[in-house]
């Protein structure tokens, strides 16, 4: 349970409500809040500084792998949302429409980009002619409009923030190695930088991207036992290659569709860390990925010497680690709840008894661990040790919990008990569409993805739990965000 007294009570227990919890984590750890337009969210200096630092991650090694950063137009006209059917039959509902430009009513209706495949093939054909053009490999970092009926901050809003990478290709086998090698960056990080642990694989037809040949799907846990699906990445093969009449000529002078691609991370990833990671004291930031990852708080800060040494200790740690100085006139009490709200991974206690014995506390905010390390030459290369096993001992933790809460079922009985206790049921399925309307109709449950890691089971002898048929797949089932 929360605290009842003191800074964080401001926070509800995630036991007692899982949803409460999380809003009041987003709002009191001032990450985001609340606009005026019904499902928009402001995102403050924490929340951008941590979804800059995903960017920069991501963008780096993009560039490295020779993408190029674009930037496609926000609105798209009907009748080119319109030429590929089944992508924008998947879009439709949530289409944000513009029917009126200053005081005239426009022509043809623009759609807010929901996604910008559509923009790419327009331009894809425009640029693409010989073999010799590809492969195109081009990105974007923009925010989507998306008119959802029931809204979160992060996890889903009307707005929200990605990249959206298109790339064209000549082959299909290309084009799939490209999404495949991309979904391995966002599994890189979500692993590596967030401690989130990911279980990766192929959606079946009916959850995949509206349009694609295939969507490979990053898929974790939370806290609650629901599942996400943090990243995805699809193989569109030639689909919008013929929609848009994208060709290219070949090394033998034959003419040939192109095959493209499309993949996207978006800023549900920072509501999945949140989910994953943080407690009833509020954030809980990994260190890789937080914008500060040493708070430095001086304790009777009006001694003397006492906040010169601490900004001493800020410069010693500064180029090694983002370092900052509470040097509020708050009590340190206080200033202890306010870092452990804001998830800081290390907080430094310093005051005058801890200068003259030459140490210093360091209280890690995953476990709220104490120990003391003197203030010494070795100190900055023992705090990124600690940040190291931090970031170590928090994947662990969740994936942990992640495979505990993993189960097998063996029979329809037993799957419908494990869904409503939370977590991923792992079950045969022969694949039949009606089913995964049957099973989601009678426990909300879907299908998350035919994971890599069993896509080589043999399932000789092994049935379809629902219809007694022999079994094709053996899926990751989940209720879901």
């Amino acid at each position: 349970m929360a605290k009842k007294n003191g800074f964080v009570k401001q926070i509800t227990s995630r036991d007692d409500d899982f949803a409460k919890w999380y809003t009041d984590v987003c709002l009191k750890a001032e990450l985001c809040d609340y606009s005026s337009v019904k499902g928009c969210m402001v995102v403050r200096p924490t929340g951008t500084a941590l979804w800059e630092k995903i960017k920069e991650i991501i963008d780096t090694e993009l560039k490295s792998t020779g993408h190029e950063n674009v930037l496609m137009p926000m609105f798209i006209p009907e009748s080119l949302l319109l030429k590929e059917a089944e992508h924008v039959e998947g879009f439709a509902p949530e289409v944000a429409w513009v029917t009126q430009g200053g005081n005239n009513e426009l022509q043809e209706r623009l759609a807010v980009r929901p996604t910008s495949e559509v923009l790419f093939c327009e331009h894809f054909k425009k640029i693409i002619h010989s073999h010799r053009d590809l492969p195109v490999l081009y990105n974007q970092w923009v925010s989507v409009v998306r008119w959802e009926k029931n809204t979160r901050p992060f996890l889903r809003t009307t707005e929200f923030f990605w990249q959206e990478g298109h790339t064209s290709h000549a082959s299909y086998e290309e084009a799939d190695t490209e999404a495949r090698n991309i979904l391995d960056l966002y599994v890189r990080v979500c692993q590596d930088v967030l401690a989130i642990p990911i279980v990766t694989g192929i959606k079946s037809e009916s959850e995949k991207f509206a349009g694609a040949d295939k969507t490979y799907t990053n898929e974790t846990l939370m806290y609650d036992g629901k599942a996400l699906q943090i990243a995805t990445s699809h193989n569109l093969g030639d689909h919008f290659g013929k929609a848009f009449e994208i060709m290219y000529t070949d090394k033998e002078g034959k003419e040939q569709f192109v095959n493209t691609t499309s993949w996207g991370i978006t800023t549900r990833s920072i509501g999945g860390m949140i989910m994953v990671h943080s407690d009833d004291r509020g954030l809980v930031l990994p260190p890789r990925v937080a914008p500060t990852q040493v708070m430095i708080v001086p304790i009777a800060q009006h001694k003397e010497g006492v906040l010169d040494k601490a900004f001493d200790l800020k410069a010693q740690l500064a180029s090694d680690m983002t370092v900052k100085v509470d040097d509020s006139d708050k009590q340190p009490g206080w200033k202890f709840s306010e870092a452990e709200m804001k998830g800081y991974p290390i907080r430094l206690e310093i005051g005058p008894k801890d200068i003259e014995a030459g140490h210093v506390v360091a209280v890690r905010r995953d476990t709220l661990e104490k120990v003391t390390l003197p203030l010494d030459d070795n100190l900055n290369a023992t705090l990124l040790e600690l940040l190291d096993t931090i970031h170590v001992d928090m994947f662990n933790r969740a994936k942990e919990r992640q495979q505990e809460k993993t189960r097998v079922a063996h029979t329809k009985e037993e799957f419908n008990e494990l869904i409503a206790e939370g977590g991923f049921v792992l079950a045969p399925w022969a694949g039949d569409e009606a089913v995964e309307d049957m099973v989601k109709e009678e426990t909300g449950a879907t299908t998350r993805c035919w994971s890599f890691e069993h896509q080589n089971d043999d399932l000789t002898g092994v049935k379809d739990l629902w219809t007694g048929e022999d079994a094709k797949y053996m899926m990751h089932w989940a209720r879901a965000y």
